[in-house]
């Protein structure tokens, strides 16, 4: 052994995994609440489960709410006629996996646009819908209806938070 050298451990896999699955703290959890039940996730896999199971069509009006427009805009965004919107709120249904998936990926964007602008709705919401350079001169909020849109919206969320606006 040379003198002065560093001894280290070799790496204990089962420790490791066992830890990553028990610390908990300082993940970011996500909720849409509804009227008989909160959906919770805070690792994608959680993300899956909660899409495959479907959340509320409660969670339109939600969405509604945080982004400051009328439900009728964001059943544009989902692509969903306001007749159907109607008839599944008065059941009680869930909604399919694409539309829970849309709904889950637009609520955790709120959450890290607000992040972003630190807290101030105002702002955030100004932001959502001006044309951006960044995104070919379309408003943010007019990506929504797209999971790749949803994407992009992020990166350019992820350039203003890091200050890289080119």
């Amino acid at each position: 052994m040379i003198p002065g050298a560093l001894k280290t451990k070799p790496f204990n896999t089962k420790k490791s995994v066992k830890k990553a699955a028990g610390d908990k703290k300082g993940l970011k959890v996500w909720e849409i609440y509804s009227d008989e039940k909160t959906y919770t996730w805070s690792n994608r896999m959680e993300r899956v489960e909660v899409i495959r199971q479907g959340i509320p069509y409660k969670s339109i009006e939600t969405i509604s709410q945080k982004l400051n427009r009328p439900v009728k805009s964001i059943l544009s965004i989902v692509g969903m006629p306001q007749t159907t919107y109607n008839k599944k709120m008065a059941e009680h249904s869930l909604l399919d996996s694409r539309d829970s998936e849309l709904i889950v990926l637009i609520t955790e964007l709120i959450d890290y646009g607000l992040e972003v602008f630190n807290n101030e709705e105002e702002k955030f919401q100004r932001w959502l819908k001006k044309p951006n350079l960044s995104l070919e001169g379309n408003s943010p909020e007019s990506l929504l209806d797209t999971i790749t849109g949803i994407d992009e919206v992020r990166f350019c969320l992820n350039r203003i938070e890091f200050g890289n606006f080119a």
